[in-house]
C-alpha cells in the first residue's frame, strides 16, 4: 500500500491510497471520505472514499457541509439514540479542512468509534498530521500547473515575437503556422482568412507556396467550412466530445493521412475572420488543453496579422471597402440613430446653403474720450495737497492738487523790496540830475517788475484746476504728498464725460469690408446687458501688430451716451456690412486660407 501511495500520479489514486493508509493507522475507523475542489475552486466533489463498498457517506454529509462553510476543523458525536441505549462505545464524526497556503481546497472526514478521550485525541492528532500529505499533493499539482502555464506562456511570447519580426503579412502568417505546428507537434497547420463568406488559405506550415487548385487545399477549406457552419471547434475523431459533424474532416484524414484533426474558427468584429486547422498522426488526439492554448495564442497574434493585412492593402481597395461599409450601414435596418443624425446634418447644410443672414464683422473695441487734457507740473517744486485721484468726477475749475508756493511767496517779497529800492534810487538820481544812473535804475526797476510778474504767475498756477467737466482717467498724488515734481511732469489726465469715441481693432483680412458711415453695435465687458449703437467715422490706413496679427484702427462715434460709460472700457463690437449667404459667411475664412495655400504651392 505504501508503495502504491508513493508512486501514485493521478489525484484519485493518491487520495484513495492515502485514505486507506489513514484508516489503517487510526483504530476503529468505520468509514472515511476525501472531498476536494475542482481546478476552478468553485465545486466540491468526493475524490476518494473508504471502504469502497459498504460505506455510508451520507452520515458524514452534514459535518462536511459545515466544514466547507466555516473552513475549520470539527468533531461531532453521531448516533445519539444508540448512545442512549449503549454508553460504552460512541461514534464520532471528525473532519479537518485542507489548505494550500491560504486557499481552501477541500476536507477529510472520517467516522470513528472511541470509548475514551485519549482515543479521540490520538485520532485527531493522527488525522491532522496525515493531512500534510494531502497538502503536499495539492502543492505539487499547483506547481505542475504553474510550470505548464509558464511554459506555454513562454512559447506564446516567443511565437508572437517571431511573427512581429516579419516585415510582411504572408511571411508573418507562414511563421505563425510553422511555429504553432512545432509547439503542438503537428504535422501540418493551416491558416485561413474569411472574406465575403469565402475562405482563402493564407499559409500552410512548412510550405512556402499555396495553390488554390491543390487537392489538399480544397480538402482543408472544406474542413474549415464545416467548422464555421457549426460555429465551434471540431475535433476529429469526435470521441469524448459533444456530437458534431465531421464528414469533411474524415475525408481530409482519409485522403491525406491525418489521424487527428482540430479546426478552430475565430470570431472578431461580429463575424468569423480566421480559421485554423491542425493535423497530426503520431502524438495522439487533440485535447481541450490544446484547443485552449491555440485559442490563447491566436488571440494574441490575430490583431497583429490584421494590422499587417490592413497595412498592405491597396489604397483603392481600402477606399472601396470603406464606401461599401458606409453604404451597407446607410441602407440597412441598423444604426437608426446614426441615420437620423446624418439626415439632420444634411437638412441643416441645405438650409444654411440657401439662407441669407446679416454679415457683421466682429472686432475688439476700446472706449476713449473724444479729447484728453493733460495736467502737468507748472514748475519744479513740491506737492502740497491732492484733492482727487483717478476715477473721480470733477467740475470745471475744480481743484485737482496744490503745489507748495512758500518759496515763491518769499521770492515775490524779495522782488517787491528790490523794486521799491530801485524806485527810490531812481528818484534820487533824477533829483541830482544824474541821467546815466537814472537810466540804470530804470532798467533795474523794469527787470524787478518782470520777475515779480513771473513769480505771481507761478503762484497762481500752483493751484491746478480742471479745464472742463469730466473724469480723472489717470493720476494719484495721495502717496506723493511732500514729494518733488519736475516741471512738465504729467500729474493728471482728464477726459470729458459727454464726448466719446470708439476704437475698433479690425483684422487686416477684413478691413476692405469696412467703410465710413457703416452702423454697428458694441457690448462692453462691464455692461454686458447694454447694446451701444455706433457709426464708423474714420479708418486709419496704418496697420498695428498685436498678438501676432495685424489690425487696422477704426474710429466710431457712439449714438447714445449714458452716465455709466467710462473711458478705458473694453468690449466687442460688430460692424454691419450687408446680407450674405450664411454658409459663405461661416466658410469664408477657410476658403481664403485654402486659396492662399493653393497659390503658395501650385502657382
Amino acid at each position: 500500500m505504501w508503495s502504491q501511495f508513493t508512486s501514485a500520479v493521478e489525484r484519485e489514486e493518491y487520495c484513495l491510497y492515502w485514505l486507506t493508509l489513514q484508516c489503517a493507522i487510526i483504530a476503529n475507523v468505520t468509514q472515511g471520505i476525501v472531498i476536494l475542489s475542482d481546478q476552478a475552486k468553485e465545486n466540491f466533489s468526493p475524490a476518494a472514499k473508504w471502504p469502497e463498498k459498504g460505506a455510508n457517506p451520507e452520515r458524514l454529509t452534514e459535518i462536511a457541509e459545515r466544514v466547507i462553510e466555516d473552513k475549520s476543523g470539527m468533531l461531532v458525536e453521531l448516533d445519539h439514540e444508540e448512545r442512549a441505549r449503549q454508553d460504552s462505545v460512541r461514534s464520532y464524526g471528525v473532519a479537518y479542512p485542507v489548505f494550500t497556503g491560504t486557499i481552501f481546497c477541500g476536507l477529510v472526514a472520517i467516522e470513528v468509534k472511541a470509548e475514551t478521550e485519549e482515543e479521540l485525541k490520538y485520532t485527531l492528532e493522527q488525522l491532522q498530521w496525515g493531512i500534510s500529505w494531502m497538502e503536499v499533493m495539492l502543492r505539487r499539482e499547483r506547481e505542475n500547473d504553474a510550470g505548464e502555464l509558464l511554459k506555454r506562456l513562454k512559447a506564446s511570447v516567443d511565437l508572437m515575437a517571431e511573427v512581429v519580426s516579419r516585415k510582411d503579412y504572408m511571411s508573418a502568417c507562414l511563421s505563425f503556422v510553422t511555429e504553432l505546428a512545432t509547439c503542438l507537434m503537428c504535422d501540418r497547420v493551416s491558416l485561413g482568412h474569411i472574406k465575403n463568406k469565402k475562405i482563402k488559405i493564407q499559409a500552410v506550415s512548412h510550405s512556402s507556396r499555396v495553390s488554390d487548385n491543390m487537392n489538399l487545399v480544397r480538402a482543408i477549406i472544406q474542413a474549415m467550412d464545416e467548422a464555421i457552419s457549426q460555429q465551434k471547434e471540431v475535433f476529429y475523431p469526435g470521441t469524448g466530445h459533444e456530437r458534431q459533424i465531421v464528414r469533411d474532416h474524415e475525408s481530409l484524414a482519409r485522403q491525406h493521412g491525418s489521424e487527428y484533426i482540430l479546426t478552430i474558427p475565430f470570431y472578431d468584429e461580429e463575424r468569423y475572420v480566421n480559421v485554423i486547422t491542425l493535423e497530426r498522426s503520431k502524438t495522439g488526439p487533440f485535447t481541450d488543453d490544446d484547443s485552449m492554448y491555440c485559442k490563447s495564442v491566436a488571440s494574441l497574434i490575430q490583431p497583429v496579422l490584421r494590422m499587417m493585412f490592413e497595412r498592405e492593402r491597396p489604397i483603392l481597395t481600402k477606399a472601396s471597402d470603406g464606401f461599401k461599409c458606409f453604404i451597407k450601414k446607410g441602407m440597412g435596418t441598423e444604426y437608426g440613430g446614426r441615420k437620423l443624425f446624418a439626415i439632420l446634418i444634411v437638412i441643416m447644410v441645405i438650409f444654411f446653403a440657401v439662407k441669407d443672414g446679416d454679415y457683421r464683422l466682429p472686432a475688439n473695441t476700446i472706449l476713449e474720450g473724444a479729447v484728453k487734457r493733460v495736467i502737468v507740473a507748472p514748475f519744479e517744486g513740491y506737492i502740497k495737497d491732492a484733492y482727487v485721484r483717478a476715477g473721480d468726477r470733477v467740475d470745471k475749475d475744480a481743484k485737482l492738487c496744490m503745489m507748495d508756493d512758500r518759496e515763491l511767496r518769499l521770492e515775490r517779497l524779495n522782488w517787491m523790496s528790490k523794486k521799491a529800492q530801485y524806485e527810490k534810487q531812481y528818484q534820487e538820481a533824477q533829483a541830482t540830475r544824474e541821467r546815466a544812473e537814472a537810466e540804470i535804475f530804470r532798467a533795474q526797476i523794469d527787470q524787478a517788475s518782470a520777475r515779480l510778474e513771473l513769480t505771481e504767475s507761478q503762484i497762481e498756477r500752483a493751484n491746478l484746476v480742471s479745464p472742463f467737466n469730466g473724469i480723472v482717467i489717470s493720476g494719484d498724488l495721495s502717496q506723493r504728498l511732500g514729494g518733488a515734481a519736475v516741471k512738465g511732469e504729467i500729474l493728471f489726465e482728464v477726459a470729458p464725460l459727454d464726448e466719446y469715441r470708439i476704437i475698433l481693432e479690425v483684422d487686416e483680412r477684413r478691413i476692405a469690408d469696412v467703410t465710413t458711415g457703416q452702423k454697428g453695435h458694441m457690448i462692453l465687458s462691464a455692461l454686458p446687458n447694454e447694446k451701444i449703437a455706433f457709426t464708423v467715422n474714420k479708418i486709419t490706413p496704418i496697420a498695428a501688430a498685436k498678438e501676432g496679427l495685424n489690425f487696422f484702427r477704426v474710429e466710431a462715434a457712439p449714438e447714445v451716451i449714458t452716465d455709466r460709460l467710462r473711458p478705458g472700457m473694453e468690449g466687442i463690437g460688430k460692424i454691419y456690412i450687408d446680407r450674405r449667404n450664411l454658409f459663405s459667411i461661416w466658410t469664408r475664412s477657410m476658403k481664403e486660407w485654402l486659396a492662399v495655400k493653393f497659390w503658395e504651392y501650385f502657382k
